[in-house]
Formats: C-alpha cells, sequence, structure tokens
C-alpha cells in the first residue's frame, strides 16, 4: 500500500483557488451584462444576482409545529422536536430557502409540521370567513353609525326635559310653602 505524499495530500483540489477570482468575475458579468451572470455565478459557486436570502433557524421554527407534541416548535422539547429541529439544521446548511426548507418538512413529516390549514376543501374557510366576518362587521358600522348620530340629533335637548311645562301660579306658592315648612 502506498501512502500520499503529504505535500500532495495538502494541495487544495483545482478550481478552489480560483474561487475568489470567479466571485469578482460574476459580480463584474452582473454589472456588465445581466444575462451571462447567472451563469458566471453558478460556475464561480457564488450565490446569483436576486437569490432567495439565507434563512435561520429561528425563522422556520417559529412557522413549524412538533408533529407529536401538536405544539409550535420553540416551544417543544419531545425527542421528535429535535428531529425537527435538526433536519431544519440540515435542511439550512444544505443551501436550501426558506420555502424549500418549509416544502422538505412537508414532504418529510406531513402537512401538520406547519400547522396551518390546508388551502383546499373545508380547511379553506379558515382563511375565508374570518375577512368576510370583518368587512360584514365595518358594513354594519357603516350603516349604524349614521342612524345613530342622526337619532342623538334628533332627541330632545337633557336640559329641557328637566325644566318640564310651566307650573300655575298657585301650585307655584303652594311648592314654596311646602318649602319653606321643611327648611333649617
Amino acid at each position: 500500500m502506498s501512502r500520499p505524499s503529504p505535500a500532495r495530500s495538502q494541495q487544495r483540489p483545482f478550481g478552489t483557488a480560483l474561487r475568489p477570482a470567479l466571485a469578482a468575475a460574476a459580480v463584474l458579468a452582473a454589472a456588465a451584462c445581466p444575462v451571462a451572470a447567472p451563469a458566471v455565478a453558478q460556475a464561480a459557486g457564488a450565490p446569483m444576482h436576486g437569490a432567495a436570502p439565507k434563512t435561520t433557524i429561528t425563522a422556520i421554527e417559529k412557522q413549524a409545529m412538533c408533529v407529536t407534541c401538536k405544539i409550535p416548535l420553540p416551544e417543544a422539547q419531545s425527542p421528535q422536536a429535535t428531529r425537527e429541529r435538526a433536519f431544519i439544521k440540515r435542511q439550512i446548511a444544505a443551501g436550501l430557502s426558506e420555502a424549500q426548507v418549509k416544502r422538505a418538512l412537508v414532504a418529510e413529516y406531513g402537512q401538520a409540521v406547519l400547522g396551518l390549514p390546508s388551502t383546499h376543501g373545508f380547511d379553506l374557510a379558515a382563511y375565508i370567513v374570518p375577512p368576510i366576518v370583518v368587512l360584514m362587521g365595518l358594513g354594519a358600522l357603516a350603516l349604524l353609525v349614521p342612524r345613530w348620530r342622526r337619532r342623538a340629533r334628533e332627541a330632545p335637548d337633557p336640559v329641557d326635559a328637566l325644566e318640564g311645562p310651566a307650573l300655575d301660579p298657585a301650585d307655584v306658592a303652594r311648592l314654596d310653602q311646602d318649602l319653606a315648612r321643611f327648611k333649617l
């Protein structure tokens, strides 16, 4: 058996030394010729212009559920939750975007991992009914508020209601006598 020479094993594979130069060429190509930029960027191993931003574990965790606990993944402490987090980390390390990681989660664990109702069938009502209820409430307010304001304008003045009709002079005299009797 022959062992590789130390000098040979420490050499970098061909192309890795050129990677910074190719990345710089990708930037220049994007500025000079937008049509050729994706091909140069891909050859350089650099992220393409307009590529999806790198996602984080916390961004995905906030949108995922533990499929056994049925609680949000950030709060779950089960072995299944640990496996889901490891799966997400592997997908992110592979360079997948947030949407791609979510698709991989659904493929691996099913639709329940996202904790969202499906967008077809009866579950579609979860997306349609709340906006309809809000719009109906706003419509009811639009109809009722003008009526309430009109009734408030047409209502008699409370001060006028307290004064009442004028008293007969005989009643006024009798009221004054009664009040004078109770004065201390």
